[in-house]
This record gives C-alpha cells, structure tokens and sequence, in this order.
C-alpha cells in the first residue's frame, strides 16, 4: 500500500535562513502537512544572531549540507515533497538524485554543474561576492542597495529595505566561487555535480520572469539538462515575480501551485510504480 505524501520540506537558498519560509510553513501546515525547514550546518540560528557573527557560515562545507538534510529525509517514515529556494533548489535536485522525496519543486533555483547560461543580470547579482577573491574564504552579505537589485527588484526600497532588515544574513564566499562562478571550468566534477539521466521524483521548475540572479534562461536550460531523465520535468515560468517570489505580493498563488503540483505527481509516480 502506497502512502501519500504527509511532511513537505523547506530547503532554503543563500543570503537567508528557514525564517524565509515562515509564510509557506503556516499556510501548509493548515491544510494538514507537518512542514519541515531545516537548515544548513553552519546557519544555525536567527538572523540577528548570524549577523553578529557569520564565522560559522564563512566555513560551511555544501557535502556537510547536502549529507544533513539527507538524514533529515531519511529519518522520516514516508518520502515527502521537497521544495527549494534558490541554493535550495539545487539541493533539492541533488537529493532527488539520490533517489529521496516523493516529488520536488525548485523554485528560482540555482543550477547544479552543466549550466552555462549567466545572464548580465546574474553576473552583477553575484558581483558583491566576486568582485575580490578574498570573499573566496569570507562570508558575504548584501548591502540594502545590492540585495534591492539581486532579491527584491519588483518592490519598493522601502520594502525591499525592511525585508532585508527581516531576512538578510551572509552567504559563504566560496559557494558563489566556487559553485557557481568556477563549477564548469574546474577539472572533474564538483560537489554540485548531477546525473542527469537518472531516474527519480517528478521535479517541477517554477522561474519568476523578473528575477535577476537566478533569470529564468538560468532555470530554462536547467530544466532542459533533464531531458535525458526519464522522470516528469515540468517547468513554468511566472511573469512579475522576483527572486523574492517565496515572501513577494502574491506568493500564496506561487506556493499553492507548488504544493498542487508536487502533490498530484507524486500520485501519479506512486501509481506508475505500482
């Protein structure tokens, strides 16, 4: 007997903590979901507090990362939905690799090794973190002006200020180097390396038409990688929407529609298995 899907997890991105999801957590589990948010090893912690002392996330390790929430996954008695933001939205296609979760959804998500599309918008969204190779070894933040233009560019100064003030924290240097800048120039494959061609969880791909650090080419050719996946990937595209799109005007239409399609896709995995 197949069992549906019951917990949804959260995965965050950079430059945020689980508290980006508070909205999402409280919608979903008042339809019933136990709703998971675990963050990364090093993130532990509020925002003011990370703020205060970002050594922890200066040294976070992605295999660490990827390794906790695996065990977080499978410690649970059914596969759940995974769901991500951003970084998040590549965890979540590693551990959809690895065979975990019932369906995933990976939203404005960051490409895994293999994407080589970096639109001028990106670039300079990344350039905070690049512009001195130092950051290699630092945690990086974005001042008020530069997370206005990389995160919250439909919204106005004044809102994108005080959703900075509420949510901003630093990001490990070298995960934007190393990641995403050098991921497809370095020799072998990476920590964020992926097999395209496995089998796994149907996956959609939900890309906000005005999001400048991760564009919608970004998340376009990183869905076309999966074309050699026989499992369902699906994407859609949302016109006006940020990369804030998890806490923007309008998300609950974004998080339904999340939550609506992974649920109806893990049925008809489960079906198709049987």
């Amino acid at each position: 007997m197949t069992t549906a899907p019951d917990t949804i997890v959260l995965i965050h991105g950079l430059w945020v903590t689980p508290r980006s999801w508070e909205g999402w957590r409280k919608r979903y589990e008042a339809q019933g979901y136990t709703v998971l948010t675990p963050t990364y090893p090093g993130f532990e912690g509020e925002v003011e507090t990370l703020r205060a002392d970002d050594t922890p996330i200066a040294t976070a390790s992605v295999p660490e990362t990827v390794a906790h929430l695996a065990s977080v996954i499978e410690a649970l008695p059914h596969p759940p939905i995974l769901m991500g933001h951003s970084f998040g939205g590549m965890l979540t296609q590693l551990l959809l690799a690895r065979g975990l979760g019932a369906a995933g959804v990976a939203i404005d998500s960051a490409p895994p090794e293999g994407v080589r599309v970096t639109p001028a918008s990106q670039a300079r969204s990344l350039f905070p973190a690049l512009r001195n190779p130092a950051n290699f070894h630092r945690a990086v933040g974005f001042s008020k002006k530069e997370w206005h233009y990389a995160f919250t560019n439909t919204l106005s100064r004044e809102e994108s200020d005080a959703v900075w003030q509420r949510y901003a924290i630093a990001a490990p240097g070298n995960w934007v180097w190393a990641y995403g800048l050098l991921a497809n120039w370095r020799p072998g494959h990476q920590e964020t390396w992926v097999d395209y061609g496995v089998d796994r969880a149907p996956l959609l791909f939900i890309a906000g038409g005005e999001d400048h650090i991760m564009p919608p080419a970004v998340n376009r050719s990183n869905a076309r990688r999966w074309r050699r996946s026989p499992a369902v990937t699906d994407y859609i595209e949302m016109p006006g929407r940020d990369h804030w799109t998890c806490g923007a005007p309008g998300w609950e239409k974004v998080a339904d529609q999340a939550l609506d399609w992974a649920v109806a896709h893990a049925a008809g995995a489960r079906a198709a298995a049987a």
